[in-house]
């Protein structure tokens, strides 16, 4: 009984070191990035208005915003160097960028909307304390429950073509669990600095940080569900 598990687990954590070394010098360069940005703002007075700026606009704008900025930051962009690196599949691309668009526009709102929600729930402070229940709800509630799921399998989904029967075929049970342990270790790695950056802003900029991050989360993701 205790075969499968432990032959599951050299496997996982070979496509999750995989993953780290094709994408750990640009996760860190990010995440620097990321940190620069949130430095700048409370740093940095002279920054405030153009920061001022994308707040107004994303609020002028709504849930379009969210829909748009996470279309081209974990579609459109990933996709397109996925496709340099050589990874990814060329077959029904037209009806898999399609499927993409409506998934992770999709995501986004419903991230957007997480971050408001978070804001009723736990306020919209930046003290510690605050950050921390933010980011644990996030990572340990929300994350493992519904979003790695559902990131994972629709990944698998756009990988094989879009196509229903490709995206059964053999998925069961212990292919699931794999992948749903594999993705969350990697989505920890990358979401639990992030979010701590993320959610030390103002809530009107923690959208917009995201979407830069997010871009890399999805590299890692996508190089776990599509190695094979």
């Amino acid at each position: 009984m205790n075969q499968p598990a432990a032959a599951t687990v050299p496997t996982t954590w070979s496509e999750i070191g995989y993953a780290v070394r094709r994408n750990l010098v640009p996760g860190l360069c990010l995440w620097s990035f990321a940190a620069a940005l949130v430095a700048c703002y409370y740093l940095l007075p002279a920054t405030r208005g153009w920061w001022d700026g994308i707040g107004t606009f994303k609020a002028g704008t709504g849930l379009w915003f969210a829909f748009i900025a996470t279309v081209v930051t974990t579609c459109f962009l990933p996709m397109a160097i996925i496709a340099l690196m050589g990874l990814g599949r060329r077959d029904r691309l037209g009806w898999r960028l399609s499927a993409g668009v409506l998934f992770w526009g999709w995501r986004g709102i419903e991230v957007d909307l997480l971050y408001r929600g978070q804001a009723w729930l736990f306020g919209d402070g930046h003290d510690a304390a605050t950050i921390a229940c933010k980011v644990a709800f996030d990572q340990f509630i929300y994350c493992p429950l519904w979003a790695v799921p559902n990131v994972a399998l629709g990944l698998r989904f756009l990988d094989r073509g879009a196509s229903w029967s490709a995206f059964r075929e053999g998925l069961d049970w212990r292919t699931a669990r794999h992948l749903w342990w594999s993705t969350m270790l990697a989505t920890w790695m990358v979401w639990i600095p992030a979010t701590s950056l993320i959610y030390s802003l103002p809530v009107p900029l923690q959208f917009p940080l995201f979407s830069l991050v997010s871009c890399f989360g999805v590299l890692v993701v996508t190089l776990l569900v599509s190695r094979r």
